[in-house]
């Protein structure tokens, strides 16, 4: 499965298409292994987050 591609306004068909594609890629994983996937992308979330407050601060 592909990548979902979004449209511009974030509908929920954009949130259905999101949660399949999650799906697909979870589905066959271990509990560990999904634990790991889920921390990996919320701390890639959360260096975004720090790195943008820390740009607005400078600006």
């Amino acid at each position: 499965m592909e990548q979902p591609i979004l449209s511009p306004d974030f509908t929920i068909e954009d949130i259905h298409k999101l949660r399949a594609y999650n799906y697909y890629l979870t589905k066959d994983m271990t509990p560990q292994e999904k634990r790991d996937y889920y921390n990996k992308r919320g701390m890639e979330v959360h260096t975004q987050i720090q790195e943008r407050a820390l740009h607005k601060i400078i600006n």
